[in-house]
């Protein structure tokens, strides 16, 4: 049996997420902060920040989301990307989570006090990969019921943006959207025709 890269990448989050609230020094080497990668070259933080969580109700969520999404990118990977669709999926889950930290550096590299922890630009990527993939799907998470996935991701979109214009709320709603803007992008660079011919995916798997 083949062992499930989503099912890995949740079960290694939520052993380090967990040992990480036991014993707050794992939280703050793993955190990411734009001062440590710019003036102390720590740049294992973009991606170290992807597997740490703020709290229980964060973890859940983004594991949740992550598991509902991952399995059926996982899934339909390998018949679009012209590499191994196992190769594929990892560089979109953590392609976002590094993608996603990039404003925070450009905004933040000289401010010691910024810091910020969670996999919520990976799991972006992965949410938006099937988006593109399977733009009629019905989606249905928490309070949405059976919205088109290509109306779902537009309102994501949008929300993030405006509450990153916003701010105030101390979520980096700026690395759901850059998360979701690199899985739209590599999941274009793997099959342009996901663009170029809206549901071909879809048709072609009669659905």
């Amino acid at each position: 049996m083949e062992l499930s890269i989503t099912l890995f990448l949740v079960a290694t989050t939520v052993l380090v997420s967990m040992a990480a609230f036991q014993d707050h020094s794992i939280f703050e080497k793993l955190l990411f902060s734009p001062y440590s990668v710019q003036h102390r070259n720590q740049l294992y933080r973009m991606f170290s920040h992807g597997f740490i969580h703020a709290d229980t109700m964060h973890l859940v969520v983004n594991m949740f989301v992550l598991w509902s999404f991952g399995t059926s990118v996982e899934a339909l990977y390998p018949l679009v990307a012209k590499m191994p669709g196992s190769v594929a999926y990892l560089v979109l889950y953590f392609g976002g989570m590094f993608f996603a930290t990039l404003p925070g550096m450009a905004k933040h590299r000289d401010d010691p006090g910024y810091r910020s922890v969670g996999a919520s630009g990976a799991v972006s990527a992965v949410v938006f990969a099937q988006i593109l993939m399977l733009p009629t799907n019905k989606i249905s998470l928490f309070f949405i019921a059976d919205l088109p996935a290509w109306l779902f991701g537009i309102l994501y979109l949008a929300y993030s943006y405006a509450m990153d214009k916003r701010g105030g709320d101390n979520v980096a709603h700026d690395a759901h959207f850059y998360g979701a803007l690199f899985g739209v992008l590599f999941t274009f660079v793997l099959r342009p025709a996901l663009v170029f011919d809206f549901g071909v995916l879809e048709r072609s798997l009669g659905m």
